[in-house]
């Protein structure tokens, strides 16, 4: 048949022509302002973010006449690191610096090996006496022991002044049991019972099918876990009362403590400790945050990884 070519029924019997097609929900007007609007939100959500950081690191570079009148904002005012020095040239500060990574480090292994073996178990809802292992759990989310009998314990353990009075404590936390519980609860009940039938028995299914398939929830506990005992300080202040056994957190807590009681005792203190008075705490802040903002991209992209996809055929 030749002529002109005939419309075509669309949609809902709307007639289309060949070549020409209706516009998607990507380019219809509404998405467009959707867009527009959740471009412009997010732009205002990393600005108001990143403004006290930015803010903080322009204070820790500034001169304290500066800080003192209020004239640092996003940019340093009279270029200074007085405070940077005063802080890495005392060799205290690097032995409570790599005693914070070995603390990191340890407690982290601990602390995923110990929350993705008992979450892995509370997942299984076969277990005879899950139940109770769950109340233990939640129990300790709402009820302890209290400051005095914890300490009589860890003393009477033989673990003060030792590195496990700071990773074993708080080795399980519950909220991210929980959320790791959920997630193993989540995988298909037919890739276990899969390798069950090719002879894996319960540590080679975890080892083997379950670890590999979890490594956005793992990376997400090493983030949670790693920057929970890099910020720690007061159980170190509480177990250790050796200073080359401390944090750098603790050291630079009692840093910012001893210069702020100079000043308010009304002592007059050397030039330079002056100088480092009022920026002290902003160079704090930076220095027990860089470690973990590098450690982060590396970590974020299995936040949104589809790790299941396609894991399941049929």
């Amino acid at each position: 048949m030749t002529g002109s070519a005939q419309p075509t029924p669309g949609r809902r019997g709307t007639p289309t022509t060949p070549g020409r097609r209706g516009r998607g929900p990507g380019e219809s007007r509404g998405y467009r302002v959707f867009q527009v609007v959740n471009g412009i939100v997010l732009t205002a959500v990393v600005v108001v973010t990143l403004y006290p950081f930015v803010t903080i690191v322009a204070r820790s570079l500034s001169d304290e006449a500066y800080i003192i009148s209020g004239q640092v904002n996003l940019v340093p005012r009279g270029f200074d690191l007085t405070a940077y020095r005063l802080v890495t040239s005392d060799a205290m500060f690097w032995t409570n610096y790599r005693n914070t990574v070995v603390y990191t480090v340890v407690a982290t292994a601990i602390s995923l090996v110990l929350t993705t073996c008992y979450a892995y178990v509370l997942s299984k809802h076969r277990l005879r006496g899950r139940g109770a292992l769950v109340g233990v759990a939640l129990f300790t989310m709402f009820f302890s022991g209290g400051l005095i009998p914890n300490y009589v314990l860890i003393t009477s353990l033989g673990m003060k002044n030792s590195i496990w009075a700071v990773v074993l404590p708080n080795a399980v936390n519950v909220f991210n049991l929980l959320v790791m519980k959920a997630f193993f609860e989540s995988l298909p009940a037919e890739l276990e019972e899969a390798a069950a039938v090719d002879g894996l028995n319960t540590y080679g299914t975890l080892l083997r099918i379950v670890l590999p398939l979890s490594k956005a929830i793992i990376a997400t506990m090493v983030l949670f876990y790693a920057v929970s005992f890099w910020n720690s300080w007061f159980t170190a202040f509480l177990y250790l009362d050796r200073q080359e056994l401390l944090p750098v957190t603790v050291y630079l807590r009692n840093l910012i403590a001893g210069a702020t009681g100079a000043g308010s005792a009304g002592a007059v203190p050397d030039a330079d400790a002056v100088q480092a008075a009022a920026t002290l705490q902003s160079v704090t802040i930076v220095l027990t945050t860089l470690p973990i903002l590098a450690v982060y991209p590396f970590l974020q992209r299995f936040f949104v990884s589809g790790v299941l996809l396609g894991a399941v055929k049929g």
